[in-house]
């Protein structure tokens, strides 16, 4: 079978150029959202990222104990962070404010999410091109994660977590994932097909916690840092 060829070998020397440019520009502007993040968060103490779906209405089951997990959270000390958009974020900061508690709103731009929501203390706001660095935000100042049921990015934001203390590159964190109806069946899955093809060890289980009840979440979260001193996390 003759190969499709694809690409030119010759190379257009300006385009290139121009493009390299760009590239090396970028480099500026990563590093002043890290920078900006970095300082504004260093300021707000200890956190607990809260994550979940954009999509979930105010007065559903899940936006519901999105709100009592954050507001209970508050109130044992810790801020809370989101990404500063509608649905699980909006109810995690309405959550804290209720509570005059630590609302951050780590917003990004995205063609139907602008802005951050009403909840989000101004002071803590901060807005993001790029999601790599908006993720090493939300794990970096964090000292737990509440993951309630959402898509995409709320298993991609999980499973990084997951990953980054599977592989010790930051320090054993408590994770807990609220919703058993949405979460078994995940978990069930990398029960049948991780766990038992050696993919993970076992003990990689115990790397998050499942629960429905609010209350049983945050006590985890608390017994975790019972002689413990919460400390940012030094992350990548």
């Amino acid at each position: 079978m003759k190969p499709h060829k694809v690409f030119s070998n010759n190379i257009d020397a300006d385009r290139y150029e121009s493009e390299s440019s760009r590239s090396l520009w970028s480099i500026f502007k990563i590093m002043g959202e890290f920078v900006d993040g970095y300082e504004t968060l260093l300021k707000v103490g200890p956190c607990i990222s809260i994550f979940g779906s954009a999509r979930v209405k105010p007065g559903s089951k899940y936006y519901e104990l999105a709100v009592q997990a954050a507001a209970s959270i508050s109130e044992n000390g810790f801020g809370v962070i989101t990404g500063g958009g509608p649905g699980i974020m909006e109810a995690a900061n309405k959550g804290a404010y209720s509570k005059n508690g630590k609302s951050v709103g780590l917003g990004i731009d995205l063609p139907k999410e602008q802005g951050v929501n009403r909840y989000v203390s101004p002071n803590y706001v901060i807005n993001f091109r790029y999601f790599f660095v908006r993720k090493v935000m939300f794990v970096k100042y964090a000292q737990g994660f509440i993951v309630l049921p959402g898509g995409f990015g709320t298993l991609d934001e999980l499973f990084e977590t997951i990953t980054l203390i599977q592989t010790e590159k930051i320090m054993k964190i408590p994770i807990v994932l609220i919703g058993t109806e949405y979460w078994q069946g995940l978990i069930d899955w990398i029960k049948d097909k991780l766990v038992q093809n050696g993919y993970i060890h076992e003990n990689d289980l115990d790397l998050f916690y499942l629960t429905n009840d609010v209350d049983e979440a945050v006590k985890h979260i608390c017994d975790f840092y019972e002689d413990k001193e919460p400390k940012p996390n030094f992350s990548y």
